[in-house]
């Protein structure tokens, strides 16, 4: 396509004196004959840290009902759950071959770049940073503080404009974290991924305890109910693979990790099995101590279950909700900001959000850019529709950098590839993804009318923006003063291996 003629800011080589960088304007780097880059900061903990941390969210204590809804039976449910898991972790390796192959920041942006092109990593790009991050950092930061301002508003629910301020400044302060130091994210997210291992832990054995006394009534009939209806079961594993999201952020961020052709792959066979065990049990935990009405009638299953068994300390759960759902926010600041830079590097975005602070070295345009986007998605009264009309998008571009892979292995079969699966397990995964999108295509046309819409309206942006080269001169002259006065403001330049 026109992508090789087109500068890191999405423009067209300028032709005019007045549309040149202004270079002498861009802060130095001070460190004399050293490089201003991303730094590889992330040890094998933190990436496992980042992983868990993103798909333990606020899903498993709030609301896991999806799964029952849909199979209709506790024994089912289960399956569903360990199932999802397994084919997570599927995923996830295929994501590991892809992220060893291809050593860069950005996820499935860049892969499907590398191996389909510009057009439909600009439509994963727009989508992803529109809509898709932005509204889960909101449902997140939303779900925090319900249950932080909860005990202050104890015989109702705490003002909607309280909980939207707090969220908005809770996304503010994680956004300034990771602006000031990569460690400080790092750090923060092992102590709050901590925490909601912990959690989990204490419903886990509480729910164990109560099974070995000899609760098992709720248990007495595992499969009555179980629905027999295809389209059912494909929204059951839907809703379960969802709960999961997540198990690819690390590749958001390879290029920060130290030795990622063995930290990567690790850090996913610790992860995600310690999460498949995780949510089974403590579903199970859930499916012994509570009815399945009383589960799909739960605002938040994991607080009903505190509060029927914990007794004086049914406090804890609303708690670890609250740091469950911090310590997700964090994870996904941090490792879609990178899909922002990346992004803005590839000239799909600004050159202004390409840029790296020389003091810190992390990307602060490109945080503070998501970081508004976040806060702007507050104002929406129902962010959560935004997330469930794009679900199925999501999971095709889950299905586009699987085709890639596949792609890659039958046209680049000379690329170095530090890890290979089994060509069965990328099959196995976008036969499995196919399935879902067809099964969402019939049963829900409405909302794939309005995905569809939104996706399709990224094909203009891309051709006005970014293909067309000849562009008037008023734009380049807007991209140059955008580029300089980020840099200057932000102290930032761009990496060295981009220079001019």
């Amino acid at each position: 396509m026109g992508r090789n003629n087109v500068r890191s800011d999405g423009n067209a080589e300028p032709s005019a004196p007045e549309s040149q960088p202004l270079k002498d304007d861009r802060p130095q780097n001070p460190n004399a004959g050293g490089t201003v880059e991303l730094k590889k900061e992330l040890g094998l903990m933190n990436g496992v840290g980042i992983i868990v941390g993103v798909i333990i969210g606020a899903g498993i204590f709030v609301s896991p009902v999806g799964v029952i809804q849909y199979s209709g039976s506790t024994g089912l449910a289960l399956i569903v759950w360990a199932m999802s898991g397994l084919l997570s972790m599927v995923g996830a390796l295929c994501y590991a071959e892809l992220g060893t192959m291809i050593p860069k920041s950005g996820g499935d942006y860049t892969y499907i770049m590398d191996s389909l092109g510009a057009l439909p990593a600009f439509l994963y790009l727009w989508v992803a940073l529109m809509i898709i991050v932005p509204t889960g950092n909101a449902i997140l930061a939303l779900t925090f503080s319900q249950y932080i301002l909860q005990p202050f508003w104890p015989e109702c629910v705490p003002p909607d404009a309280a909980v939207r301020l707090l969220s908005a400044v809770v996304i503010a302060l994680l956004t300034a974290v990771n602006c000031y130091n990569v460690k400080w994210s790092a750090r923060l997210q092992d102590l709050f991924t901590s925490m909601k291992i912990l959690a989990l832990v204490i419903i886990v054995i509480a729910g164990l305890v109560v099974l070995c006394m000899g609760t098992t009534d709720n248990l007495a009939e595992p499969f009555e109910g179980t629905t027999t209806e295809p389209g059912n079961i494909a929204k059951a594993f839907y809703s379960g693979l969802f709960t999961y999201a997540g198990w690819n952020y690390l590749n958001f961020v390879t290029e920060e990790i130290k030795n990622p052709f063995k930290n990567l792959p690790r850090a996913i066979w610790i992860s995600m099995p310690v999460v498949t065990i995780a949510y089974t049990l403590a579903n199970v935990a859930y499916f012994v101590v509570l009815t399945k009405v009383e589960i799909l009638n739960s605002n938040a299953v994991a607080v009903t279950f505190g509060d029927k068994l914990l007794g004086v300390m049914s406090w804890i759960m609303p708690v670890f909700v609250a740091c469950s759902t911090f310590g997700a926010l964090n994870a996904s600041i941090y490792a879609p900001s990178r899909l922002v830079f990346v992004g803005a590097r590839e000239g799909h975005l600004p050159r202004a959000l390409a840029l790296i602070n020389v003091e810190t070295c992390t990307p602060i345009p490109a945080l503070i850019f998501l970081g508004l986007l976040s806060i702007f998605m507050l104002i929406s009264k129902d962010v959560q529709a935004l997330i469930d009309y794009l679900s199925f998008v999501e999971a095709s571009f889950w299905g586009m950098s699987i085709a890639g892979l596949l792609w890659l292995r039958y046209k680049r079969p000379d690329l170095e590839r530090p890890i290979k699966v089994s060509l069965v397990l990328p099959i196995l995964f976008l036969l499995v993804i196919i399935f879902l999108i067809v099964v969402s295509v019939i049963e829900n046309q409405d909302s794939i009318g309005i995905a569809l819409i939104i996706v399709a309206s990224g094909i203009p942006v891309y051709y006005i923006f970014i293909y067309w080269e000849n562009k008037p001169q008023f734009l380049k002259r807007l991209g140059e003063q955008m580029y300089r006065t980020s840099a200057i403001f932000f102290k930032g330049v761009l990496a060295d291996s981009h220079q001019e």
